[in-house]
């Protein structure tokens, strides 16, 4: 590798199975943070940096949905770099009232408080009826039983002037007791983090702009043993906020045609050309 590449690692952990490190609520987002301070870049993905309603602005990573990532690796797609993204809200039919109300208010908030520049938002014409499944091995994933009710929302936001889409889909407040309790106490495996990964996956194929998702749960009762791995899971009444910053970062994708963005080299503190393709990743961290 030559002295005047800059060095960019990609992070990722696997979604919904368990992973030793970034397998609960950001808990890999202490690792990022410490591979930033040594690298250029770092390229990673919603796994990795959503710690439930907690996050941390990295500002040399790129924050990239796992289609997208996926697309990178097999050098299909290149990354580049953006200011800021405005973010269209897509919300479940499914969602109650009392529980829209208190995701529009923080999307008030988000707009007060961070600067954000979310759009307005839009109801999907029919429930997307998210159902979340496991396999023997524990690892969890999950279907949606009206997805184009979810594209021709995304649809419109996308006509409205949305550059990237944040969802929030109706999750049902009764998932195996067995699994939840075994995550909350540090124990398990996500049991939403694969169902979540269908719906932005969908999104970013069928459109190629950024997508996050963020579940719309009633609060869990009080639990005093919480592991620390999963308490950001027990604040505030939604993720909405990681999930909203998260989409005003990404990078967009470009053809392969395309892509070649300024990056500024910490080095030398020059900015130079950078082609933000697979080729340029020299070293890929992952959990065992």
């Amino acid at each position: 590798m030559g002295l005047n590449r800059p060095y960019t690692v990609a992070v990722i952990v696997p979604t919904g199975i368990g992973a030793s490190v970034g397998g609960y609520a950001g808990d890999a987002l202490p690792v990022v943070r410490a591979i930033a301070q040594v690298a250029d870049c770092v390229i990673t993905h919603p796994n990795v940096m959503n710690g439930a309603s907690l996050y941390w602005n990295i500002p040399n990573a790129l924050y990239v949905e796992g289609f997208g990532l996926d697309q990178f690796a097999a050098g299909q797609w290149g990354l580049s770099p953006v200011h800021q993204n405005r973010i269209g809200l897509l919300f479940d039919r499914a969602i109650e009232p009392d529980l829209l109300l208190r995701h529009l208010q923080v999307a008030d908030a988000a707009r007060a408080t961070l600067g954000l520049d979310i759009m307005d938002y839009a109801v999907t014409d029919q429930p997307l009826d998210v159902e979340i499944r496991s396999l023997d091995s524990g690892a969890t994933w999950g279907t949606i039983g009206n997805p184009d009710t979810l594209l021709r929302g995304a649809e419109k936001l996308i006509e409205a002037g949305a550059e990237a889409i944040a969802v929030v889909a109706r999750f049902l407040d009764d998932p195996d007791e067995t699994v939840l309790q075994a995550y909350r106490q540090g124990q398990g495996v996500d049991p939403l983090a694969g169902a979540e990964a269908v719906i932005s996956h969908l999104v970013v194929r069928q459109f190629r702009i950024p997508c996050a998702h963020a579940p719309a749960l009633s609060p869990l009762p009080l639990d005093a043993s919480i592991s620390p791995r999963s308490a950001a899971e027990e604040l505030g009444h939604t993720f909405c906020p990681v999930c909203w910053w998260a989409s005003a970062a990404p990078p967009s994708s470009s053809s392969l045609a395309r892509g070649i963005k300024h990056l500024k080299h910490r080095r030398s503190g020059r900015l130079r050309w950078m082609p933000l393709w697979c080729q340029r990743v020299p070293v890929v961290g992952a959990p065992c």
